[in-house]
């Protein structure tokens, strides 16, 4: 059996399990920046492909691939493979559900306390030799920091479900919307209050985003719900660029609709430097907090990803169905 990795070798020496489908497996890497025709070239004989979630795996790509048997997302995300193409052709498409939730919930709430505590204006205060000045700014406008904040999440996944047993810790009062209102049960276990999307626009202080990236959600963030929010309020994004009309978020910020945003995906990515957000965070720099979208980048995670792809293969070689199925097959 044979896999073609579009990865870094280094992540699978270091983070793979020692499983006996691992030693047993030719496995082939392709570096990310590849283009397609060089990975068509080397997919053409391999049983499995591992792919990083914003790698692209289009219809042209999986219909030259005669033996391939499997698509796996190194991650959660698996919205850059064409689902359809794979389902015609009977070759599954998996994801690493929850791999790295406890450490993209870790990054979503610590944006969430820079952006109340102002981390980054502070940072450049103390650098700028100004440190004296600052507490006696921050002491004329105290900021609130979580324990004063009703926290919505839109969206209750592993992630999302992550970050509500942390920020119980400290106090939040936390409300969140998902497609499907969970039981009575799971809402207790977790603290949580659900409320309609616009409702949780309009009542909470900062409003944190843990849903996938599809038709249904793409541009759900827009000039709409935005209007929406408290001016005091914070937006918080770590999952997909795509779920936010950037150019709506411009004018929200530069108005003053919203307090500020912390980000740790983009649309596109990787991000051109004349991105409307890069560009307005020089005239902004308080309002915005960046990350490379990072979230995801622990130890911990890529160890749980590398045995879920591990130990789905290794289903995949005994003729038997992976655990982690994402199109319908």
């Amino acid at each position: 059996m044979k896999v073609l990795a579009v990865s870094n070798p280094s992540r699978y020496e270091k983070f793979a399990p020692d499983l006996p489908v691992r030693r047993e497996t030719e496995i082939v890497f392709l570096p990310r920046e590849d283009d397609e025709a060089e990975i068509v070239q080397a997919a053409r004989d391999v049983d499995a492909l591992f792919v990083s979630p914003v790698t692209p795996v289009t219809r042209a790509l999986i219909e030259q691939a005669p033996k391939l048997k499997m698509i796996h997302s190194e991650g959660v995300g698996f919205d850059r493979i064409d689902l359809d193409a794979a389902r015609e052709r009977g070759i599954f498409v998996c994801n690493n559900p929850g791999c790295n939730a406890p450490a993209v919930a870790e990054l979503s709430v610590m944006l969430m306390s820079m952006l109340l505590h102002r981390t980054l204006w502070g940072d450049r205060e103390v650098r700028a030799g100004h440190q004296g000045q600052a507490v006696f700014t921050l002491l004329e406008d105290v900021p609130s920091d979580l324990s004063d904040c009703a926290v919505g999440l839109v969206g209750f996944g592993d992630i999302a479900k992550a970050a509500a047993e942390r920020l119980r810790t400290y106090g939040s009062t936390l409300y969140y919307y998902a497609r499907h209102r969970q039981s009575p049960e799971v809402e207790q276990a977790y603290g949580v209050s659900y409320l309609p999307l616009s409702e949780l626009a309009a009542r909470c202080d900062i409003v944190s985003l843990h849903v996938p990236a599809n038709s249904e959600s793409i541009h759900m963030i827009d000039a709409d719900f935005l209007a929406r929010m408290k001016p005091t309020a914070f937006l918080v994004n770590t999952a997909r660029g795509a779920l936010i009309d950037d150019q709506a978020l411009c004018d929200a910020l530069r108005r003053g609709t919203i307090a500020g945003v912390g980000l740790d995906a983009y649309s596109p990515e990787p991000v051109p430097m004349d991105h409307p957000l890069l560009e307005l965070a020089k005239e902004l720099p308080d309002k915005i907090t960046f990350a490379p979208h990072q979230g995801g980048i622990t130890q911990s995670s890529f160890r749980t990803a590398q045995r879920m792809m591990w130990e789905d293969f290794a289903n995949i070689t005994k003729g038997e169905r992976p655990d982690h199925i994402v199109n319908g097959l």
